[in-house]
């Protein structure tokens, strides 16, 4: 349901709600109040006539906005305006009660439309100079003075309706402006955090970034989680940029770091270090599975074949570890880097872990 016809099923319900409370304050005023009519008049005439004419009203004009419903603000306003002169013709003796013939106008404020305030407005005008006309008691009982300021009570009415709806959409669209301009702020600051965090050339996340992610998964680590970190670095690069040019070694770079992320969960965190440099944290998994999953990366690395290099391909050293409550985080990444430098030291494109344990 849109918000327009969220407001029109708001109207009804007020029909009924004025209705209702016409209905017993008649009532009221009859029982409690010296009331100069008979009863039998009262109730058919005053009380159960009108508030079935306008119950009737109610009942014709939903139907009408549910059949067709390109008419709902005609059908609308109509209604009020039955409503609204029904209510004022039988309380006329009291003088404050054309007062009323406001509300059909204000209702109209609400959805925003500035053609739509003449409906209600020219209603109003044809309803009580339609009364005027055809009753003789109400034509009697009003002066001169009281047309004059009727009339001249709705036109006023209608064109402040007119300012407070233009000083509505201007206040709406400088709203827009606003959120439009808050919303590109949280756009820039959110690319503006993103290229904060990662390495340009590779899309991972930075050293800085990892720092912060390790510390926390550490944490979680000393709690219970499973962590494992890995160091993985290209081998010979400074080979291949002086071979190559160092273009070829930035798109061996990215080349690396999409086959790292193919291989990562969602839940993983992978960063570039520094230089050819790789860090990755692993969580939610056993250490086979850990050691399988750095290890496919590696064999992966070594199958492709680079056009920059001539068809060549290249190959990488990993160092891993898992979590272990003897050491501290630093101790922890240190044994991880010395596990990396054992890799490349005793020959390279290998995993090694705890002594004893690489795959190449």
């Amino acid at each position: 349901m849109n918000k327009q016809s969220k407001w029109i099923h708001q109207f009804f319900k007020v029909y009924w709600i004025v209705i209702g409370v016409h209905f017993f304050s008649q009532w009221g005023s009859f029982v409690f109040l010296d009331y100069d009519d008979d009863a039998y008049h009262f109730y058919i005439y005053i009380l159960i006539m009108p508030t079935l004419l306008m119950s009737l009203v109610t009942l014709i004009t939903r139907w009408i906005y549910i059949r067709w419903n390109h008419l709902s603000f005609y059908v609308l306003f109509s209604a009020s305006t039955l409503i609204t002169w029904t209510i004022i013709y039988l309380n006329y003796d009291i003088r404050i009660i054309t007062a009323l013939c406001l509300l059909p106008i204000l209702s109209a404020v609400v959805f925003f439309r500035r053609c739509l305030l003449w409906i209600p407005s020219v209603l109003q005008l044809i309803a009580f100079t339609s009364l005027y006309l055809a009753d003789s008691h109400f034509r009697n009982y009003l002066s001169s003075f009281d047309v004059i300021a009727v009339i001249s009570f709705i036109i006023v009415s209608t064109f402040i309706a007119h300012i407070i709806v233009a000083s509505g959409i201007e206040i709406l669209a400088d709203l827009q402006l606003t959120m439009s301009a808050k919303q590109d702020l949280i756009v820039k600051n959110a690319i503006m955090s993103k290229l904060s965090k990662t390495d340009g050339l590779t899309n991972l996340y930075n050293q800085i970034s990892f720092r912060d992610y390790y510390n926390t998964a550490f944490d979680y680590a000393t709690k219970g989680a499973k962590l494992h970190l890995a160091l993985i670095d290209i081998d010979d690069f400074k080979v291949i940029n002086d071979t190559y040019g160092h273009q070829a070694g930035d798109t061996i770079l990215g080349k690396v770091s999409q086959v790292i992320q193919q291989h990562m969960s969602s839940s993983d965190i992978a960063a570039r270090y520094g230089g050819e440099e790789f860090a990755l944290l692993l969580f939610d998994q056993t250490f086979e599975e850990a050691y399988a999953l750095v290890e496919s990366i590696r064999s992966s690395v070594a199958e492709l074949q680079h056009l920059e290099m001539n068809g060549k391909s290249v190959t990488v050293s990993i160092g891993l570890q898992s979590y272990g409550s003897e050491k501290t985080k630093e101790q922890l990444f240190e044994q991880v880097d010395t596990y990396l430098y054992e890799a490349k030291r005793t020959g390279k494109n290998k995993t090694v872990t705890a002594p004893h344990t690489e795959v190449s």
